[in-house]
C-alpha cells in the first residue's frame, strides 16, 4: 500500500495496512527547527542546516531523506508567503539566540534590542515597525500589537479585508509547483492556501501586514465577538466569499491531487473550559464553516482538516455537522478530550489527525519508557476502525529531548510491526 492509499483508507474510516504517520504537512503538525536539527544528527544523516519555512514558530522543513527514515505518509502544501508575508524566496544562514544556526528566507530580516530580543519585520521591511518578537532566549516569535487607538464611529470593515485577497497568478503557479512535486513523492497531500480561517487569534494582529488597521488588538477582538458582532459578521461575510474563490482556483490547478485542505487553525477550547458559548460559535462561525466545506465536497474529493486547541468536546458536534472531515491537534489532556471518549462518541464520524502524544508534558518531560506507553495506548484507541493518523498534540516544540522523540516513533513501528531501526 502506497503511503497516499493508507491516508485515503483512514479518511474513509478504514483499517490500512499500518498508521499513517504526518509531521510537518500543515502549520500545526510540524517540528520545531531545534528538533528536526536533532533527529538528523541521530541517525546520522547528512550535516546541512534545517531550513525554517514558517518563521513565527520557527518550524522546519523535513527533507526526504529524514521522512524517509521516519516513514511520513503526508507532503504539504503550502501558502507563497510566511506569517510574517516575504516569501521563502533562496535561503540565508541564521543563528538563532541558542546558538543552532538554521536557513532562513533571504528576505528574513531581522534586528536585536538592548534587551537581547530579535525583532522581525512585515515582508522582511526594516523601515516599517517590527511585527514579532523573538524574548532573549527564546526560540519562537510572538506577534506584536500595533493597533490604532479606536475610535467607533471610524471603524470601517475594510480595514479587517484587508489581507483577503484573491491569489495571483504568481501564486497559483507555485502551488502548482509544489502540488507536483508532492504527488510524484507517493504520499497524502494536504494543501493549505491561506484566507481560509475566521477570526483565528494568530492571524488577527496580522504581522504579515506593515501597518494593521482594524481591530487588531487580542483583547479587543475578542470582546468585538460579543460586543461588534455585526461588524465581525460583515468581515467574516465578505472573507468567505473571497476564501470560495480562491478555493475555486486551486481546485482549477489542482483536480483532485490534493487529499486534504487545512481550512481553520481558529482556537475554541482552553485547557479547562473554552473561549466562547456554543452558542456564540453556531452564531458567529458555524455558518461560514459550512458555507466552504459545502462547496469543498459539492466541488472536490478533498477532506477538510480543522485545528482547535483545548477542549472542544462540546463544540465537535457542531463541527461535525459544519461538514469538516478531520480534527486536530486531538488534546486529550484537555478537560473533556479523553482519548477513548473522543474515539467513542465521534471516531466514525471524524479522522483524527493527532492526539498521539502530549507535546506539554510526556513527549518533552517524560521518560523515553512513559513516552512509548503513552503512544501505544493512544495508537490502540484510536486506530480501531481507521480515522486516525498519527501526529503529536500539536507541533513538536523546541529543545524536545531527542531520546523521547526517537521513542515515539520506535513506539509507532512497534504498533505497525515494522519496528525502527536505530542506532
Amino acid at each position: 500500500m502506497t503511503s497516499r492509499e493508507r491516508v485515503i483508507l483512514a479518511l474513509a474510516h478504514k483499517e490500512p495496512d499500518r498508521l499513517p504517520v504526518d509531521f510537518g504537512s500543515t502549520a500545526v503538525s510540524g517540528m520545531h527547527v531545534s528538533s528536526i536539527a536533532a533527529l538528523r544528527d541521530y541517525f546520522g544523516l547528512e550535516k546541512r542546516l534545517v531550513k525554517c519555512h514558517e518563521p513565527f514558530q520557527m518550524l522546519g522543513i523535513l527533507d526526504e531523506d529524514l521522512k524517509q527514515v521516519l516513514g511520513l505518509d503526508v507532503e504539504g502544501v503550502f501558502p507563497s508567503t510566511t506569517m510574517f508575508g516575504f516569501r521563502n524566496a533562496g535561503w540565508k544562514p541564521w543563528r538563532m539566540p541558542d546558538g543552532l544556526e538554521v536557513l532562513v528566507s533571504t528576505e528574513f530580516n531581522v534586528t536585536t534590542d538592548a534587551g537581547g530580543d530579535v525583532l522581525i519585520y512585515p515582508e522582511g521591511d526594516v523601515t516599517a515597525p517590527p511585527s514579532g518578537r523573538m524574548p532573549a532566549g527564546g526560540y519562537f516569535f510572538d506577534a506584536i500589537v500595533r493597533q490604532e487607538p479606536i475610535e467607533e464611529e471610524k471603524l470601517n470593515v475594510a480595514d479587517n479585508l484587508e489581507e483577503f485577497k484573491l491569489m495571483s497568478d504568481r501564486d497559483l503557479q507555485e502551488l502548482a509547483a509544489q502540488i507536483d512535486v508532492a504527488c510524484s513523492t507517493g504520499r497524502a497531500v494536504m494543501g493549505s492556501i491561506g484566507g481560509t480561517a475566521f477570526g483565528d487569534i494568530a492571524l488577527v494582529p496580522a504581522p504579515f501586514l506593515k501597518h494593521p488597521k482594524g481591530i487588531r488588538d487580542i483583547s479587543e477582538w475578542y470582546m468585538s465577538t460579543t460586543s461588534r458582532r455585526d461588524y465581525i459578521h460583515q468581515i467574516f461575510e465578505k472573507q468567505c466569499e473571497i476564501a470560495i474563490q480562491n478555493l475555486a482556483r486551486l481546485h482549477e490547478i489542482a483536480g483532485d491531487r490534493l487529499d486534504a485542505i487545512f481550512l481553520c487553525g481558529t482556537d475554541f477550547g482552553t485547557q479547562t473550559s473554552s473561549f466562547c458559548s456554543v452558542k456564540t460559535f453556531r452564531d458567529l462561525y458555524f455558518p461560514y464553516y459550512k458555507r466552504l466545506n459545502e462547496w469543498i465536497h459539492l466541488h472536490t474529493s478533498w477532506k477538510t482538516f480543522k485545528h482547535s486547541c483545548g477542549s472542544v468536546d462540546r463544540f465537535i458536534p457542531s463541527m461535525i455537522e459544519a461538514g469538516f472531515d478531520i480534527l486536530n491537534p486531538v488534546q486529550c489532556s484537555a478537560v473533556g478530550m479523553e482519548a477513548r471518549h473522543l474515539k467513542e462518541a465521534y471516531g466514525d464520524r471524524l479522522t483524527f489527525w493527532g492526539g498521539g502524544v502530549d507535546t506539554q508534558k510526556t513527549l518533552p518531560f517524560g521518560t523515553p519508557e512513559q513516552v512509548r506507553a503513552e503512544v501505544l495506548e493512544r495508537c490502540r484507541i484510536f486506530s480501531r476502525g481507521g480515522g486516525f493518523v498519527f501526529d503529536t498534540i500539536h507541533n513538536v516544540q523546541a529543545r524536545t529531548p531527542v531520546e523521547n522523540l526517537v521513542a515515539m516513533f520506535q513506539a509507532v513501528g512497534e504498533f505497525n510491526g515494522a519496528p525502527m531501526q536505530v542506532a
